[in-house]
């Protein structure tokens, strides 16, 4: 799978972006997208406008880790992998029977934009199983990231040399466009629009970038892991709305 969005809908954090990237922009002239539909023939692209662009593909998928994509309300979904309690979830979000993974995540995600119940954090935490999804609201212009707390799912990311995010299962595709930027997704962790990228084990911790050094000694971006020793700063109790920023609202909630 492959989601490219336009820096101003996810930047990626500073620490991803490579001094010696090699980069070239993914989305210009739909350059990522046509390389994903030639590696991956029959693939489905879909074009967010100027937000950016979504893709997948069934071919040679794992059966045990299978891909999804759902459209609900205007907010796109790509999932990969499976999640283990989904009786549970179907019950605590008031889902019928047929509903599956990449639905559960789109009505995770509309409770927390509309009612902000719960943080951000422990809606993810809340999903046992293997998985990575990718999700996007085109009301809000708002993506929303995130991966198991194994990292189960192959998955990673970077930033193209229009300083777009981009997310792909296959290392290749985004080094295509990102060069060395490119590193894994850091497992057990969520990157949404307005609060970036967090733990959702450790939600109340900072992230930290750890700068990774290539075969050739030379700097090629970063992974990042919880600083345990440092808290985010606290805030007060948001108000919550349906007109408020499920986000905003859901790291403050963290961080209470």
């Amino acid at each position: 799978m492959l989601a490219v969005f336009d820096k101003s809908v996810a930047k990626g954090p500073e620490a991803l972006q490579s001094p010696q990237s090699n980069s070239v922009s993914a989305l210009k002239d739909g350059f990522l997208a046509q390389h994903f539909s030639s590696v991956y023939p029959g693939s489905v692209i879909v074009n967010l406008g100027t937000s950016g662009t979504l893709a997948y593909s069934l071919h040679k998928q794992n059966p045990l880790l299978p891909r999804l994509f759902a459209v609900v309300d205007d907010i796109f979904c790509l999932f990969q992998g499976h999640i283990q309690n989904v009786a549970h979830l179907k019950q605590q979000y008031g889902l019928n029977k047929t509903a599956n993974e990449v639905i559960i995540v789109i009505e995770a995600y509309r409770t927390l934009r509309d009612r902000g119940p719960y943080p951000a954090a422990q809606v993810v935490r809340d999903f046992q199983g293997k998985f990575t999804f990718v999700l996007f609201d085109s009301g809000s212009k708002t993506a929303f990231i995130s991966s198991d707390d194994d990292g189960s799912v192959p998955f990673f990311w970077g930033t193209d040399a229009d300083g777009n995010l981009v997310l792909s299962d296959e290392t290749e595709i985004v080094a295509k466009s990102c060069g060395k930027s490119s590193a894994p997704f850091p497992k057990g962790c969520f990157f949404s629009t307005s609060g970036g990228l967090s733990s959702f084990e450790h939600p109340l911790n900072e992230m930290n970038a750890v700068p990774r050094v290539d075969s050739s000694g030379e700097m090629c971006g970063a992974t990042f892991k919880v600083d345990a020793d440092a808290k985010k700063e606290t805030t007060g109790m948001p108000r919550v709305g349906s007109a408020a920023n499920w986000s905003i609202i859901s790291n403050c909630n963290s961080s209470i």
